[in-house]
Formats: C-alpha cells, structure tokens, sequence
C-alpha cells in the first residue's frame, strides 16, 4: 500500500491522515480476539484504570501474541510509514489504549515527543504512531482530539502530569494549547472499525472521557527511525522496545493466513 499524493499533502499540512476501511471487518475480528488473550494475561505491561480497575493500556503486543507480531509488519501500516520517512524503522512500542464504556478516562493535551525525548532520550519528533480501530470510534465514545497543523510549530511546552490518570504524560500546557486552537482549529478522528490513522510525534492530540455505553478499543503501534533510536534505557521494554532490527512488511492477508512472523 501507498500513499497518494494527496494523502501525504494532508498529513503534511494537518499532521494526521485518517484512512478509512483500511482493515476488513474479518480482520479486525481477529485482532480483537488477540486483544482479548493480552488483557486476560497478569502483567505490570497491562495497565488499569484508576476508578473502574478495567484495562486501559496494554503494552509489548507483539511480544506476548502471534498475531500482534504479524500486525506490526503489516504492509498497510508499514509501507506508509516508509514512505513518509525513507528511512529503515523500528517498532518503538506496541500497545493498545481502550476508553471502556462509561467509565474511560481522559488523556490530557500532548505530544508523544515530549515523553521519547524526555524519557528515551530520542533526538529528533521522526516516530509515527499508527493506528487501527478496533470498534467504531465516534464523538461520543471518547475520540482523539488534534490541534491540526501544531506539529508545524515544534515542541510546544510541557509539564510531566503524574497524578490526574492512572498513566503520566508530559501535557501541554494550557495557554500553549489555547494559542495552537486559535491558529489551527481542531479535529476529531472518528470512524467505522478498521479505520487506519497516522499521526507524527509533535501533532498536540488528547481525547475526552467516554460516557457512552460503549468501549473504544484502538490499536497503537509506534515506529521511530533506526537512525534516531532511543539513547536513555530508564523505561522498561514494554514501553520502549530495544530491537532495533529494521521492521520490513509481510503478506497483505497476513492476518488472515496467520502466516509466522520470523
């Protein structure tokens, strides 16, 4: 799979690209089996809610499951990640963040830079983070937010949040945040499931709680240039793997041929 030309110039200018009926509904039932075997497993990589005790990340993937492993060399994700950069990646973290139903938390105003840069001592905001929806995502089940086109505008400043949710982020601060709406509006990233996202390492993003009746399951995988690997070693492998091995895609129906990820 390849971009267009007027998909890359959307990415570029609004530092996300949505991608609708990227994986069937076939493949994305065999994902959320998977994803039902890596929430069952007692891990620290599995991380919980703060009220409602239900997973809420759960982290190193392709690690614990076949199928995660054949999903993070899936063409559709891969290929476009290689066009954008042209550069040999690697998979710098796998995870998947679920809002359950009613009681999902939100996740503050940020950037993933500001966390690779300031915990993995990564040098340059090369990492995409690629998603796949896993149920259908819209505005009422918890969506992500993007300020569009603050990527453009660097590494916005930022406070390390340790206490409002069950998981610490470097969060943007508030008049940042205030500035980057005024210049460049927002956006949510809504859509049926197995709808693809794409998203760069400085686009400022957030996403609200979810009161509806319904989960909001999305698959993350992060894939950051060999060249611009981590240089800091204090998180642990869960969070930041240290297999540098340049990722190269598999078969198109791999998830359905649960070909062997070698």
């Amino acid at each position: 799979m390849h971009l267009t030309s007027l998909q890359l110039t959307e990415f570029h200018e609004n530092g996300f690209l949505l991608l609708p009926d990227l994986f069937s509904r076939e493949e994305v039932a065999v994902l959320n089996q998977a994803k039902e075997e890596v929430f069952a497993q007692e891990t620290n990589a599995n991380v919980v809610e703060k009220k409602s005790g239900e997973v809420r990340t759960a982290m190193g993937l392709h690690l614990r499951n076949e199928t995660f492993a054949r999903l993070v060399r899936h063409p559709r994700l891969v290929k476009p990640a290689q066009q954008i950069l042209s550069e040999d990646l690697y998979v710098q973290q796998v995870k998947i963040n679920v809002k359950s139903a009613f009681d999902g938390e939100a996740w503050q105003w940020h950037y993933d830079f500001a966390t690779h840069h300031a915990d993995d001592g990564v040098a340059e905001p090369l990492a995409l983070n690629l998603h796949v929806f896993l149920g259908d995502v819209s505005e009422f089940n918890g969506p992500l937010y993007f300020i569009k086109g603050s990527h453009k505008c660097g590494a916005a400043a930022s406070h390390h949040d340790t206490t409002t949710t069950s998981y610490p982020l470097w969060c943007v601060d508030q008049n940042e945040v205030t500035e980057l709406v005024e210049h460049g509006g927002l956006a949510s990233a809504t859509g049926a499931a197995g709808t693809g996202l794409i998203f760069g390492d400085v686009l400022v993003h957030g996403s609200p709680p979810n009161m509806s009746p319904w989960d909001r399951p999305i698959f993350s995988l992060i894939l950051n240039a060999v060249s611009n690997k981590q240089t800091s070693f204090v998180r642990p492998e869960h969070k930041h793997h240290t297999d540098y091995t340049p990722v190269t895609p598999l078969a198109d129906d791999c998830l359905l041929r649960q070909e062997v990820a070698q």
